[in-house]
């Protein structure tokens, strides 16, 4: 299992698309912008008539609750496409979208973007399949909220970053980039101390061992056995 964030990027040059380099005499009408760390793409409310696609950095898309809580629906790396929601309707945002990190994203206005589907049979199989994949995420995430306890939940969604962008190392899998352990609460719906807990017992238990910058998983299938 090498690392499979950019799946659907497979038999399509999505960067040629997109990126102004490789857009010839159309170079004009796509917008290549650089984000800092902390710094917001967008906010709730904002219109909705663009999508984003990033070529370096990480993004977090968020939404608040009614008591001011925030939440944590999605972080996107390198090779992956956000706001695409206002290709289907949505006139205004619901959702925020923040830099991780110095970010890169191209940026494509949501009309000339179904212009593209329309002459690109590729691209338009990746819509789909982002779209579909995103909707999947979702109903998996419901059904833990509904059916695991916060442990499971917390275990569960390191094995998911496994699958998703770890690399193996010999018998173990590296995640790099590891987020923080409030982002994993917001994510699992967990609290940040039950989140501490958990990776302690599991460091304890030899299945992993984390810093900062990177998730060692010793012994994934053991791990995967921890999901109840």
């Amino acid at each position: 299992m090498e690392e499979q964030s950019l799946w659907y990027l497979e038999n399509i040059d999505v960067t040629g698309i997109f990126c102004p380099k490789k857009l010839g005499e159309n170079v004009n009408e796509h917008q290549s912008t650089t984000f800092k760390k902390g710094e917001y793409i967008y906010f709730p409310e904002q219109s909705s008539d663009k999508v984003f696609f990033l070529t370096e950095g990480r993004v977090k898309i968020g939404t608040l609750s009614d008591g001011g809580k925030e939440i944590t629906k999605a972080i996107l790396g390198k090779g992956e496409v956000f706001g695409e929601l206002s290709l289907i309707g949505e006139g205004s945002r619901r959702d925020f979208a923040y830099a991780m990190e110095e970010t890169k994203v191209c940026i494509v206005s949501s009309d000339e973007m179904k212009g593209l589907l329309k002459d690109h049979n590729g691209l338009s199989m990746f819509m789909m399949k982002i779209m579909g994949s995103r909707v999947l995420e979702m109903e998996n995430r419901l059904e833990s909220l509904v059916f695991k306890d916060s442990r499971s939940r917390i275990v569960e969604y390191l094995v998911e970053s496994v699958k998703k962008r770890g690399q193996r190392v010999g018998y173990e899998w590296v995640v790099r980039k590891f987020i923080t352990h409030q982002e994993i609460a917001n994510l699992t719906a967990t609290s940040r101390q039950t989140v501490t807990t958990v990776l302690n017992d599991l460091r304890s238990a030899n299945l992993i061992t984390f810093n900062r910058k990177r998730l060692l998983v010793r012994d994934l299938e053991a791990l995967s056995k921890e999901i109840t």
